[in-house]
């Protein structure tokens, strides 16, 4: 979270940042994210590890929920930690930024890729470049497993 601070819009660099969901304590389950949510205006920042130790995440400037379609702003962005911090922001070419129902996760569109998915029991994920944000795969491979996942909103 620190390695991430100058990244996120300049209103937000000196706000306190809190644990809403962890894998670790709360268990793998995308409807409990939904649920462990901050207040709807709230930004949510997601950090992923997968098992093969890799580093990676979004930052949402709206609060991560289930949707019809999707929702979110400019402000979103992907990141990776291979081998040091990447940022990939929005290109302007689609707002594809978030969607989410109890199955599906996704972060970035376009031509039926996702810059980020992850399934409905956070188990499963994968990532690869779209339009969105003309970013890089964020894990060694386009289909992950999770290990730890984190989601931390504004206290």
């Amino acid at each position: 979270v620190p390695q991430l601070g100058p990244q996120l819009p300049p209103r937000l660099t000196q706000q306190p940042w809190h644990l809403l969901y962890s894998t670790a304590r709360d268990g793998f389950s995308l409807r409990t994210l939904y649920r462990s949510g901050a207040r709807p205006d709230s930004p949510a920042l997601l950090l992923i590890r997968d098992t093969d130790a890799q580093a990676f995440g979004a930052f949402s400037a709206s609060a991560i929920r289930s949707s019809s379609g999707f929702y979110g702003t400019g402000e979103t962005f992907l990141f990776s930690f291979r081998p040091e911090l990447k940022v990939f922001r929005w290109t302007g070419r689609n707002n594809f930024f978030v969607k989410g129902d109890v199955n599906l996760l996704m972060l970035g569109g376009g031509s039926g890729r996702f810059g980020l998915w992850l399934d409905g029991d956070l188990h499963h994920g994968g990532s690869q470049p779209c339009e969105t944000f003309d970013n890089e795969t964020l894990s060694h491979r386009e289909e992950f497993c999770i290990q730890d996942l984190e989601m931390w909103g504004l206290a």
